[in-house]
C-alpha cells in the first residue's frame, strides 16, 4: 500500500516574491489526489517540494518518518526511493531508445541483473501500453507516447507514492480520457499514493479521491473531492465554470478595480454557475481488481460527514448510499464508526497490466 504524506506549513518564497504559504495537507495512503489551480500559482514548485528537489523556507513534508525538508540528506535520498515522478515532459534522454530511458534508474540506483531489468521494464511498457515501441527513440513517438514512457520509468523501481506533473498538458480530448483510466488503471494494481497536478477539468472531476485547490500564495481547500466540485468559494466556483468574472484574472488575480466593476454588472446566467451533479469517479477497467483506495476512503470519509459543508455532505451521502451501506453519524464523544461488515469484499487475483486502448469505464 502508498504511504501517507503529511505537508505541515509549507512556505515558499523566491527572492521577495512569496510563492505560496503555510501549506498544510494530508494526503492519504494509496489514493489518488489532485492539485488545481490557475497558472502561476506554484502547483509544479509545491510537487518538487514533496520529493525534496526544492527546499522550502518553513514547513515540514513527512513521508514515512522523514522529514523531507529538515532530515539529513542521507534519509532523504533514501525517501526519495519511495517517489516516482512523472515530468511533464516525460524528461526523456533523446539519444536513448524507450527501453533504456526506463531502464535508466534501474541501473543506477539497483544492482539487478540485465535479465531482471529486462523483465521489469517489459512489465512497465505493458503497463502503459507501449509494448513493440521500445526500441523507439523519444523523437520518433507522440508526444502521448512520451508521457506514458515517462509514466512507466516512474515506475521502474515500485514507489509508494507517484507525483504526476500536468500529465494531460499537450494532449487532445481523447488521449487525456485514455490518461485517465491509466491513471486509475494504475491505483488500482499497485495502490501507490498518487498526486497528480493538472488544469484538466476532466482529469480532476473524473479521476481523483481528494481535490485541492491553490491560488493567492493560499490553499484554498483540500479534501474529499465532493468539497471542491460543490463549493461555492468564488474562485473555485470561476476555476470550474470557466468565466471570466471572478477573482482570477490573465495574470493570475484581478486588481480590486476589476473586482469591483464586475461587482456591479456580473456575469450572467451559466457563467457563474457550479455544477451540482458530480460526474461519476472513474473505475478500473473490467478485468483489474478493484481500487483498495475507494473502500478505505469511504470509511474515512464517513467519519467525516458532519464537518463537510452541507453539499459537499448531501453528495458524500448520495455516493454512499449507492452502497447500500448505513451512513451513521459521529458525534462528538463517538468514536469512528466501525468498518461496514456488509462492504463488498475486494476482488482477490492478480492486477493484469492495461494499454492505452481501454476504454473508460465509470462508477454508476
Amino acid at each position: 500500500m502508498g504511504i501517507e504524506v503529511a505537508v505541515r506549513g509549507l512556505t515558499k518564497s523566491y527572492g521577495t516574491r512569496n510563492i505560496w504559504q503555510d501549506i498544510t495537507l494530508t494526503l492519504p495512503a494509496g489514493e489518488v489526489s489532485v492539485m488545481l489551480g490557475p497558472s502561476g500559482t506554484g502547483k509544479t514548485v509545491f510537487l518538487k517540494s514533496l520529493i525534496g528537489l526544492v527546499e522550502p523556507e518553513q514547513g515540514s513534508v513527512l513521508v514515512d518518518g522523514v522529514d523531507m525538508v529538515r532530515s539529513r540528506e542521507r534519509d532523504v535520498y533514501e525517501a526519495r526511493k519511495t517517489f516516482g515522478l512523472m515530468f511533464q515532459d516525460g524528461a526523456l534522454f533523446g539519444s536513448m531508445n524507450l527501453f533504456d530511458n526506463i531502464a535508466f534508474p534501474l541501473r543506477e540506483h539497483t544492482r539487478k541483473k540485465e535479465s531482471e531489468i529486462r523483465r521489469v521494464v517489459m512489465e512497465r511498457l505493458e503497463m502503459v501500453g507501449l509494448i513493440g515501441d521500445e526500441g523507439k527513440l523519444p523523437g520518433e513517438i507522440s508526444g502521448g507516447m512520451r508521457k506514458r514512457a515517462g509514466l512507466a520509468r516512474a515506475l521502474v523501481l515500485d514507489p509508494q507514492i507517484i507525483l504526476c506533473d500536468e500529465p494531460d498538458s499537450g494532449l487532445d480530448p481523447v488521449r487525456t480520457a485514455f490518461t485517465s483510466q491509466l491513471l486509475i488503471d494504475l491505483n488500482a494494481q499497485i495502490d501507490a499514493t498518487m498526486l497528480i497536478v493538472t488544469h484538466n477539468l476532466d482529469i480532476a472531476a473524473t479521476v481523483p479521491d481528494n481535490m485541492g485547490m491553490l491560488f493567492r500564495r493560499r490553499l484554498v481547500t483540500f479534501g474529499p473531492r465532493e468539497v471542491l466540485l460543490t463549493s461555492e468559494e468564488p474562485v473555485v466556483a470561476q476555476f470550474l465554470s470557466g468565466s471570466r468574472s471572478g477573482p482570477i484574472g490573465m495574470s493570475e488575480e484581478k486588481d480590486a478595480a476589476a473586482l469591483a466593476r464586475e461587482a456591479e454588472a456580473p456575469a450572467p446566467g451559466p457563467l457563474n454557475a457550479v455544477p451540482r451533479k458530480l460526474v461519476p469517479q472513474l473505475e478500473p477497467t473490467p478485468g483489474l481488481p478493484e481500487r483498495q483506495a475507494v473502500r478505505r476512503r469511504r470509511e474515512r470519509v464517513r467519519g467525516l460527514l458532519d464537518d463537510l459543508p452541507p453539499a459537499a455532505r448531501h453528495a458524500v451521502e448520495a455516493d454512499l448510499a449507492q452502497d447500500r451501506a448505513p451512513l451513521p453519524r459521529r458525534t462528538s464523544t463517538a468514536r469512528r464508526d466501525a468498518a461496514d461488515p456488509q462492504a463488498p469484499t475486494l476482488a482477490a487475483g492478480r492486477a493484469h497490466p492495461v494499454g492505452a486502448e481501454a476504454e473508460p469505464k465509470e462508477r454508476s
